[in-house]
């Protein structure tokens, strides 16, 4: 399985943005569809966006446009930039790897390699 590590969590007023980066290694990332997911306080786990090896996307309906995942695979690196981030969207991110070619999408089930997660909060 390969190894992934977030960074780039952090506290923000509404209305801002950050990006997360989600550094695969221990395999090929263009092996991999890469996920992000977020759990918030108190709620369940739930995907946000997703990217397979042939660059398709998926994203949570909820985000409204607002996200955008990206990767680089010549630096083994999945991103989520985050633009008009809301009090809502405080929750731990966490990246995930799952098999390519599957149509994993954001589904939680598939993704087999969970990073440690990073805490992002919004602040009104």
């Amino acid at each position: 399985q390969v190894q992934l590590v977030e960074f780039g969590g952090g506290s923000v007023q509404s209305g801002g943005s950050l990006r997360l980066s989600c550094q695969v290694s221990g395999g090929a990332s263009r092996s991999y569809c890469l996920g992000w997911f977020r759990q918030a306080p108190g709620e369940e786990l739930v995907g946000v966006a997703a990217i397979d090896a042939d660059d398709s996307t998926a994203y949570a309906s909820y985000l409204a446009g607002r996200f955008t995942i990206s990767r680089d695979d010549s630096k083994s690196t999945v991103y989520l930039e985050m633009r008009g981030l809301k009090p809502e969207d405080t929750a731990i991110y966490y990246c995930a790897a799952g098999p390519a070619w599957y149509g994993l999408g954001i589904r939680i089930p598939g993704y087999n390699s969970w990073g440690p997660g990073t805490q992002v909060t919004v602040s009104s």
